[in-house]
């Protein structure tokens, strides 16, 4: 029985532990941070919280006999993806990132490039002074400055803490989201402006609501993934195995 650990919380990680876990000779064990209230999780092992940093997966690794790895954590999850790369390394075990393929721009789309919060937090001054803000609750911080600047926030689920933005309403919401509900909360609200991560996948109708309104977005570029095996599908992954 060949045992694979997939290190989940994306809708592919937990589609990706279905497929395995059902595939003839392998055992799957998917992995949450923990992060998310009541996520979807696969018909299969699940373990939920850190591992203690890379000293702490790699002997996670050991101790569970596990055979290959499988990293489909979100693009955005850099952290993350370097401990795996190097818990690996030192079990000597392999292992895959599932890396789902970013958006492009297509024309009519106003794309404004940054590579961290801080730089579009910079880039908004002077582009609108209402903007849907999509970039999750760890980035928020880096638009508190702005105050004079009013947010609308969308999160899956309410942050422990207080959102620290002066001007803001926060909205709760697990996507995927319809182009037409997109659109319409943006004009409801007034939006001049969309921020968000180059995230790829089905999170995709705000990006096109933003076009069809001729809004411009303010795009956050992916960190660099780890050196190593990259797949842009399940479909490739289950192949690797």
């Amino acid at each position: 029985m060949i045992r694979a650990l997939i290190l989940g919380g994306t809708a592919e990680g937990t589609k990706l532990a279905e497929a395995i876990s059902a595939k003839a000779g392998f055992e799957a064990i998917y992995s949450l941070a923990g992060v998310t209230r009541s996520p979807k999780v696969p018909d299969c092992q699940v373990r939920t919280g850190g591992f203690g940093g890379i000293n702490g997966l790699a002997d996670f690794l050991r101790e569970e006999s596990i055979d290959k790895v499988i990293d489909a954590t979100h693009p955005y999850a850099a952290r993350m993806a370097a401990h795996a790369a190097a818990a690996c390394g030192l079990e000597n075990i392999p292992r895959i990132k599932l890396m789902r393929p970013e958006w492009t721009p297509m024309p009519g789309d106003d794309w404004r490039i940054t590579n961290d919060a801080a730089e579009a937090a910079a880039l908004l001054q002077g582009l609108s002074d209402r903007v849907f803000l999509a970039t999750g609750r760890k980035d928020l911080a880096a638009f508190a400055p702005l105050s004079k600047i009013w947010f609308l926030v969308r999160l899956v689920d309410a942050p422990p803490e207080d959102i620290p933005l002066a001007n803001h309403q926060l909205v709760l919401g697990r996507g995927p989201f319809a182009l037409e509900a997109e659109k319409e909360m943006f004009r409801h609200h007034q939006i001049g402006a969309v921020v968000s991560k180059n995230s790829g996948g089905g999170a995709y109708a705000k990006i096109e609501a933003a076009r069809k309104l001729g809004l411009p977005v303010v795009m956050i570029n992916r960190p660099q993934a780890p050196t190593g095996t990259i797949a842009e599908s399940i479909d490739a992954v289950m192949a690797w195995l």
